[in-house]
């Protein structure tokens, strides 16, 4: 199969868009490494260029030249209509110049005026031109329009002009060619698709389908290369130096036509063949939402399985699935930055534990989150109170997790963790996978959670750990996954805890209560991170412990402080 999916000089893809901006450098590129046939799609007409505008290269200069033509032809010139012939004289050279650049790399190239969405003349078209180039074995469908717009002002036209040349466009080239014989597909979709926009939820909804189009695809065609890459913003003649700047402000970077185009010849790599989604580029980070001043109160319900949370089989307690109490937080606050968009989760405090869900007969039909705004300052933060809940047949509620979550409009910047230590003193010797699952002391976690990789120092009253959090897949994160908060790379921080506790004093130990955490930076995933667990007090049980998540230079990504465990007999916890 693989042999086949590579871009070879018979393979003939259909490009729409293709002839001019950032589809058209791409086009290059993929000529320079692959000089196969290339056709070319756009709606503009090649125009023959006017005497008058000939070797005249500055748009300064031609449209003093197109002026007075127009005055000579006894015309009175207005800016619309100098800007008008400008533009066509402009369009029909960078045409020309994209198919004399593919054509210098070696490859074939020709070009069709046609709109992707009127349907019978773009098979006529293609049928026409695939007679002389031979079967089309590809699609690179990179036609678009914007009409960006608060949504109250868009209008239906504006709706159907953004939607229609990515969906109606990528139906009709679908229909136009033999899907059977198509190896490669390849979708212009946008970071906004992924992460949404301000203004732009009509090109959101149409990268969107173009990113699940991908996908069922694939599911359908899975002998072909099938990929929708999520663009970012282009460092190109669209992106002027104030929308440079706009995107700076917000954190956004751009991406170099150099490299940009690179990575679309990379990602047609027959190795990334089962990728049928890529982001390319930096998160779009919004402004934080403008807020009501009135208090509001939410409500989401959520039924939760075995089947659609699979890591909960690494979670097993005395014979049962239990939810970790980090699921649970963590649900409270990804739910809590998707009320405000441009706000984010900074701590939460007093985390309890009132009543754990385990995945037994107790499991209720549905679990609901009532999230209560608590105060609020535009721009500045919103306090929610958050508490998990369900109902049992007889209509009495049982509460089983509750804490108050604030996320806020800027990020303070990270703080150094003053008192880390990570010289090795070797007093415990086990490593990797030798904590878990190894008899009554060791931890009960599974694979999902086993990412503790070595203890660094021990000590009464400090134990210092590395970890190395393996993502798990998204199939497998089910109902819980990992964004700005890691429930995962969190559950494993505690697990510091049993580990001194296990060492000191032969106990071992369940979260009770979490009291106060926060969050700086992202924890990062697949690379070593270390949590340094200070034990505050002590007693036959329990335990209080604050734990600091950071960086090998002291940077903090987070840190739980006056977390507060319960003592827990060991055979218990391992009982299968």
């Amino acid at each position: 199969m693989t042999a086949t999916l590579q871009v070879n000089p018979s393979s003939v893809f259909v490009v729409s868009g293709g002839a001019k901006g950032i589809t058209a450098q791409c086009t290059i590129k993929l000529a320079q490494h692959h000089p196969c046939k290339f056709i070319l799609l756009g709606r503009s007409e090649i125009t023959p260029e006017p005497e008058y505008a000939r070797d005249c290269l500055e748009d300064a200069a031609l449209k003093k030249r197109i002026m007075e033509n127009l005055i000579s032809q006894g015309e009175k010139p207005t800016p619309m209509m100098v800007q008008k012939i400008f533009n066509e004289i402009n369009s029909s050279r960078e045409i020309k110049q994209t198919l004399a650049a593919i054509q210098a790399a070696g490859a074939k190239a020709e070009y069709i005026s046609v709109d992707v969405t009127d349907t019978l003349a773009l098979k006529e078209k293609l049928h026409a031109v695939a007679q002389k180039f031979g079967h089309i074995t590809g699609i690179i469908h990179g036609a678009g329009n914007l009409a960006d717009k608060l949504i109250e002002k868009k209008t239906s036209e504006d709706f159907e002009k953004v939607y229609t040349a990515k969906v109606q466009g990528l139906q009709n080239l679908l229909n136009s060619i033999n899907p059977q014989q198509l190896q490669h597909l390849v979708l212009f979709s946008s970071v906004t698709g992924f992460y949404g926009n301000i203004g732009q939820s009509d090109y959101a909804i149409a990268n969107e389908i173009l990113n699940k189009s991908a996908h069922q695809f694939k599911k359908n065609y899975p002998q072909s290369h099938v990929v929708a890459i999520n663009w970012g913003g282009w460092d190109s003649g669209m992106v002027t130096p104030q929308l440079k700047k706009a995107f700076a402000e917000r954190g956004i970077d751009i991406i170099p036509v150099e490299i940009g185009t690179q990575m679309l010849v990379n990602e047609l790599h027959p190795a990334y063949q089962n990728s049928s989604q890529v982001v390319i580029g930096s998160p779009m980070n919004l402004p934080p939402t403008p807020l009501e001043p009135e208090l509001k109160s939410h409500r989401i319900r959520r039924r939760m399985t075995l089947a659609e949370n699979p890591f909960l089989y690494d979670h097993t307690i005395a014979g049962a699935q239990v939810l970790p109490a980090t699921c649970a937080m963590s649900w409270m606050i990804h739910a809590c930055e998707e009320i405000y968009p441009g706000y984010r989760y900074l701590n939460c405090r007093e985390f309890k534990v009132l009543k754990g869900i385990t995945f037994n007969a107790t499991l209720a039909d549905e679990y609901i989150l009532e999230i209560q705004e608590l105060s609020k300052a535009n721009g500045e933060y919103i306090e929610f109170q958050a508490k998990i809940l369900s109902k049992n047949p007889q209509g009495k509620t049982h509460y089983h997790f509750s804490a108050i979550v604030k996320v806020v409009g800027k990020m303070p910047e990270a703080p150094i963790y003053e008192a880390m230590n990570l010289v090795e003193d070797n007093i415990i010797t086990t490593t990797g996978k030798g904590f878990y699952q190894n008899g009554d002391s060791s931890l009960f976690h599974g694979p999902a959670f086993q990412e503790i990789t070595r203890v660094l120092n021990v000590n009464s009253h400090k134990i210092t750990v590395e970890c190395c959090w393996q993502e798990i897949s998204a199939q497998q994160q089910g109902q819980f996954p990992v964004k700005w908060h890691n429930p995962y790379t969190t559950d494993i921080s505690t697990q510091s805890l049993w580990i001194w506790l296990n060492h000191c004093h032969q106990e071992v130990c369940l979260p009770g209560q979490l009291t106060y955490s926060e969050q700086f930076l992202a924890v990062p995933c697949n690379s070593p991170f270390y949590v340094s667990c200070e034990i505050e007090n002590k007693t036959d049980t329990g335990a209080t412990a604050n734990f600091i998540l950071h960086s090998r230079e002291g940077r903090i990504y987070s840190r739980i402080l006056g977390a507060k465990a319960v003592i827990w007999p060991m055979k218990m916890l391992n009982k299968k």
